[in-house]
């Protein structure tokens, strides 16, 4: 078996989409609520959703990456620096802790019919290898934590348990509200050694 993780470029578009959209449904998700506001869609776009996710693709830094098992698309992962995200970058919910040039996770999605198979860990390391080689001196990521059992709506921000497994700290809280349930920053240095780091990072 065999994982792999690779920034969504143009030529990889459909692999994207058949994990957030598989049927491509104009009013469906096309992960773009949490990083443009709707003048920029309407820039980017005419107003299409998904045409600008496709011009998104397009720019020197893509806005996520696509994770692969044995060749299949089965997980997604909504990152890019904060700055590049105008939502994000001019929320007054969710501040910056310090002046740290951040890149952020903003969803994580994985595939249906691959959840509990550790679409997850292979996914959030790709995104930190992914910032890691544009430079990026850390990943901050948004989400909650929740009592008991998370709610499959959570899957989209992702739970402190998640992101801990991962390597990331808590380093902050925020206004922000996700299902009712607070959100917290939690970042993870790049210069760190984190458990299950891979050979493409160790090899930068």
């Amino acid at each position: 078996m065999t994982w792999e993780t690779l920034p969504v470029t143009p030529d990889r578009f459909d692999d994207f989409a058949d994990v957030v959209n598989p049927n491509r449904r104009a009013t469906h998700c096309w992960c773009l609520s949490h990083r443009l506001r709707g003048k920029d869609i309407e820039e980017l776009g005419g107003g299409d959703r998904e045409q600008a996710m496709r011009r998104l693709c397009e720019r020197e830094h893509p806005p996520g990456v696509v994770t692969y098992h044995d060749g299949v698309p089965v997980g997604w992962c909504n990152i890019g620096p904060r700055t590049e995200i105008p939502r994000l970058a001019a929320s007054r919910l969710i501040r910056p802790v310090d002046d740290v040039p951040v890149w952020s996770i903003v969803c994580v999605v994985v595939r249906s019919g691959h959840r509990r198979t550790g679409v997850t860990a292979h996914l959030l390391e790709g995104a930190v290898q992914y910032a890691a080689s544009h430079g990026a001196p850390a990943v901050e990521a948004y989400p909650v934590d929740p009592e008991g059992r998370m709610d499959t709506t959570m899957a989209f921000v992702g739970t402190r348990s998640m992101f801990e497994r991962a390597g990331f700290e808590t380093v902050g809280t925020t206004e922000a509200v996700a299902s009712g349930m607070p959100r917290i920053i939690m970042r993870r240095s790049i210069t760190e050694t984190a458990p299950g780091r891979s050979h493409l990072l160790q090899q930068q």
